[in-house]
């Protein structure tokens, strides 16, 4: 872990400021898209009776939460979240580049809109897994979750290979490291605690990620160079 965390504290060292300044539009562009989806008609509503469904116990009903979105509600949170997907795949692309030393700059939050159907792919297949292996119990879920990791990367890398296949290696690259990649996220749970804290204690009317534009590409880059580590293991 301290050695992804240490090159990635180098990275910011030899990049500030425009690093966090790049990192700042991502969050901004992020913050914005959900704050818009809680605020489209009857999304809030559908959220509250979601909570309601889950603290009472009783079986979720999806058409109940559904039912409370207006027309217009439900696509455009749809197409919000879309975009959002994008951008992640995005900004994981900027912070592969700056793990690497390779010239980058905000063009790149975008870079995922030149892979759109193939990062869509990765988004919708990555949560179908997820949420299978989460049926059989929490555990499978969550290493479900850390064995599709890697595939924006392996994307990025190669764009030549379809979705699918990216996945699939990245399933393949992950066996026996999913743990690592577990341990140093949840190195970084006191600083996304703290993060948590500063947003909830700063009265605004909108969510204000302070911590964030310092911690967001301190993550990102550290888990670039997990992978970046990763391959070359592999290729030894």
């Amino acid at each position: 872990m301290n050695e992804y965390k240490t090159a990635a504290r180098k990275v910011l060292r030899e990049n500030a400021p425009r690093i966090f300044l790049i990192s700042a539009i991502y969050i901004a562009l992020i913050t914005v898209m959900s704050e818009l989806q809680f605020r489209l008609p009857g999304t809030l509503a559908a959220y509250e009776r979601y909570l309601e469904q889950l603290s009472s116990g009783s079986p979720i009903s999806l058409g109940s939460v559904y039912s409370n979105f207006r027309p217009t509600g439900l696509p455009l949170v749809i197409v919000l979240w879309l975009l959002s997907s994008v951008l992640d795949a995005g900004f994981m692309s900027y912070c592969l580049k700056s793990s690497r030393g390779e010239k980058c700059d905000s063009a790149n939050l975008f870079d995922g809109f030149l892979f759109l159907r193939k990062v869509l792919t990765i988004r919708f297949v990555s949560i179908l897994l997820v949420a299978f292996w989460s049926l059989l119990f929490v555990f499978p879920g969550i290493a479900a979750h850390y064995r599709y990791r890697q595939a924006y990367y392996i994307l990025f890398d190669d764009p030549e290979k379809s979705a699918l296949q990216c996945i699939r290696e990245s399933k393949q690259m992950m066996r026996g490291r999913k743990l690592d990649l577990f341990l140093l996220d949840l190195s970084f749970l006191g600083w996304v605690l703290l993060d948590f804290l500063v947003i909830v204690m700063i009265p605004l009317p909108f969510s204000l990620p302070i911590v964030s534009v310092w911690l967001t590409p301190f993550r990102g880059i550290s888990c670039a160079a997990f992978y970046n580590r990763l391959i070359t293991k592999l290729a030894a």
